[in-house]
């Protein structure tokens, strides 16, 4: 059985992050699971090329806080992941959520990301995707 797309974007994005050109990814996959397209591959071929890359050096996000549940109108847990991602790079690896959270309360009045409506998370994230570059 196939992987599901999900499983076929992880690869591609690990595979971009690690800055693997196309013919190199291609000697990999045939290398490690005989397969020569992503498409190809079985779960257990997955997990190969997986630990592969991530002894390459390729780190999966992984969640760093708490999931406050799907609430009609307020930022999915996706967006406050997302926020929480951009905030740790913006402050070089330093996921101070106190820091964070003086930040949300000076510039959009809220005290806390689980207070965070919808609309709101979409002005932080476009607000910390601005500060990141012009900090870089």
């Amino acid at each position: 059985m196939g992987l599901s797309k999900r499983q076929i974007a992880l690869l591609h994005v690990a595979r971009v992050k690690l800055g693997i050109a196309d013919a190199n990814w291609r000697s990999i996959l045939t290398q490690i699971a005989g397969v020569t397209s992503s498409t190809e591959l079985d779960a257990a071929d997955f997990n190969l090329v997986m630990g592969f890359l991530e002894y390459a050096g390729f780190k999966p996000l992984t969640a760093q806080g708490p999931n406050f549940g799907a609430r009609p109108g307020m930022a999915s847990f996706a967006q406050i992941e997302l926020i929480r991602v951009l905030w740790s790079e913006y402050t070089h690896g330093a996921s101070d959520e106190d820091g964070l959270n003086k930040w949300l309360e000076r510039c959009f009045k809220v005290s806390n990301l689980r207070f965070l409506r919808a609309d709101a998370a979409a002005k932080v994230i476009t607000a910390l995707k601005a500060m990141k570059t012009r900090g870089a």
